[in-house]
């Protein structure tokens, strides 16, 4: 069982290095194709809403449930692969960089709900761990493309797209080749409205999906823009040697070390305890970040980055936990694909909102606006708590 983890991990890692392949190249991208820098968010955004798209399709064609998810893993990490690579084309328009990136999204949808299907259907004690190593390999591969563009100055930016498709292509053979459909797996039938509603009755599913929108509101709009803030940073305080796309990497990527420990700690502390804690947290970073994203000390604004990057994703297991133990096992592919979906959607929201208003001179205060998301999640979820202890 150990192994099977091992290789849904390594799995996810390497095909989710195709989500943020754009962006770490995005400097480059605005150049070659002569846009303003407003194109971080729209492009950030089409892979969204390609995913969201993605996994509605998924959802109402129940293909989670009904086929196999190594399968439908496979197949879609091979055509994010190739069309991840259109961001190479030698011709290259805003309007087919953004369908590409669209397109991608659209089937990074069989990848990280299938995943978290996949381990699902292998663990029923012990989940919370299973996905805290899960969704940090969605935050390590999220991160990863930052990291090939810190090693890859020297060399074509296009390196970058053809690395992250390659791991995609090994990563979907990989979970096909050795990790067989789970022993908790029950194949579905087709997808149900009524069956869905019904399913959105449970209590404990209802607070569970709405703290997850609460935290997706923040995790997207954060990820997307820290490069930003980084070189705004560095603008006004230079400093000798400074290399953004390592620093961006090592920022996003701690939230890998968070869902793990999270995982863990899930056991002992409880899942919707610890998720009420971390994303209470989470929540006073967005409220203080205007005292330490105009702080003169780079260690101090450095050390907010990295202690707002580890909260900001370390509940994300802790939500895809209870959703999954929450939700019926014959359909439970189909909600967590649409739980999915819905989240991104409100990622879109957050990130369009930070981007449109979004200036050097209000940067330090405008990030308070994802406290929102939060907020929200936390009333729900201590709703909830209050009347399971009732």
């Amino acid at each position: 069982m150990k192994k099977v983890l091992f290789i849904i991990v390594i799995a996810q890692f390497l095909c989710t290095s195709l989500w943020f392949a754009g962006n770490a190249v995005l400097p480059e991208l605005i150049q070659k194709l002569g846009v303003s820098s407003d194109f971080l968010a729209h492009s950030t955004s089409a892979i969204q809403l390609g995913f969201i798209l993605g996994t509605l399709v998924y959802a109402l064609l129940a293909i989670a449930d009904r086929f196999s998810p190594s399968l439908v893993f496979l197949v879609s990490a091979v055509l994010a692969a190739i069309f991840n690579l259109g961001i190479t084309l030698p011709i290259l328009t805003p309007t087919v960089l953004l369908s590409v990136r669209f397109m991608t999204g659209f089937f990074l949808a069989g990848i990280y709900p299938i995943g978290i299907k996949i381990a699902a259907d292998y663990y029923q004690e012990g989940l919370g761990k299973s996905l805290g190593y899960l969704v940090g390999a969605l935050v390590l591969g999220t991160a990863f493309p930052h990291l090939i563009k810190s090693f890859t100055l020297n060399l074509p930016w296009q390196y970058v797209a053809y690395a992250t498709s390659l791991f995609s292509l090994i990563g979907g053979a990989l979970l096909y080749f050795m990790v067989p459909d789970g022993p908790f797996r029950s194949k579905g039938s087709s997808f149900s409205i009524k069956n869905m509603y019904g399913a959105f009755k449970n209590k404990d599913l209802k607070a569970a999906s709405i703290g997850y929108f609460g935290h997706m509101w923040e995790l997207y709009a954060f990820w997307t823009f820290v490069p930003l803030l980084l070189q705004n940073y560095y603008a006004q305080h230079p400093s000798v040697g400074t290399n953004i796309s390592l620093l961006s990497f090592s920022i996003i990527a701690i939230g890998s070390i968070a869902c793990v420990i999270s995982g863990y700690l899930s056991k002992s502390v409880g899942t919707k305890k610890l998720s009420i804690l971390i994303l209470s947290l989470s929540a006073f970073c967005c409220l203080l970040s205007p005292l330490f994203l105009n702080s003169s000390s780079e260690v101090l604004f450095l050390g907010f980055l990295f202690f707002w990057s580890y909260v900001v994703i370390a509940d994300s297991p802790l939500f895809s936990t209870l959703i999954a133990q929450a939700a019926p096992q014959e359909s439970r592919g189909s909600i967590i694909t649409i739980v999915n979906s819905i989240g991104f959607l409100v990622t879109i929201i957050s990130i369009q909102l930070i981007s449109h208003f979004l200036t050097a001179e209000n940067q330090t205060y405008l990030f308070t606006i994802l406290m929102v998301g939060p907020l929200i999640g936390l009333f729900f979820l201590r709703k909830k708590a209050e009347i399971a202890t009732s």
